[in-house]
């Protein structure tokens, strides 16, 4: 990436930003967020390879948007981030939240052929159709240590336990 490119991309940053502290103050302190800005600057934090501007993105997020669960590109952008930033324990249960989200993502990045899985997907953000979108991939050289790291996490124990208990309780 060129440094015309790069600060290219900070301005996007800077520019959501200020669309989302304008909305606060239009809606009194609160967010409408209707278009789904809040949901952007991670990706462009991950091409900068900013990883602790991602994690204080995504800590703002949290405290911003409480009950906001995300979807499941957003949540898989912040176990890169979270991996990356070394904050395991988090990018473990940041993992869970994000395959309760879609049961596909994992596979997609890395590449592997969907499991076929029969059972109830609550929402097209579930769908193999939205991890076909997936724009990360185990190929990609920045995140060649992330696809370890989350390939080693899917085979755990701990991990298969839950997804085939996940998996159960949306049996068809």
């Amino acid at each position: 990436m060129t440094s015309k490119q790069a600060e290219r991309l900070k301005a996007k940053i800077t520019k959501i930003k200020k669309e989302l502290a304008a909305d606060k103050r239009r809606w009194r302190g609160f967010y409408d967020d209707s278009r789904g800005l809040r949901y952007l600057p991670p990706a462009l934090y991950i091409k900068l390879g900013d990883y602790s501007g991602a994690k204080r993105y995504f800590n703002w997020f949290a405290k911003n948007f409480p009950d906001d669960m995300g979807y499941p590109i957003f949540l898989f952008e912040w176990i890169i981030t979270l991996f990356k930033t070394k904050k395991m324990a988090l990018a473990e249960q940041k993992a869970l939240d994000t395959f309760r989200g879609n049961t596909y993502l994992f596979d997609a990045f890395l590449q592997r052929p969907p499991h076929v899985r029969n059972i109830r997907e609550w929402s097209n953000w579930a769908s193999k159709d939205l991890a076909a979108d997936l724009p990360y991939s185990e190929t990609d050289k920045e995140l060649a240590d992330f696809a370890k790291w989350l390939e080693g996490y899917m085979d755990s124990e701990g991990f298969q336990k839950f997804s085939q208990d996940f998996l159960a309780s949306r049996q068809l």
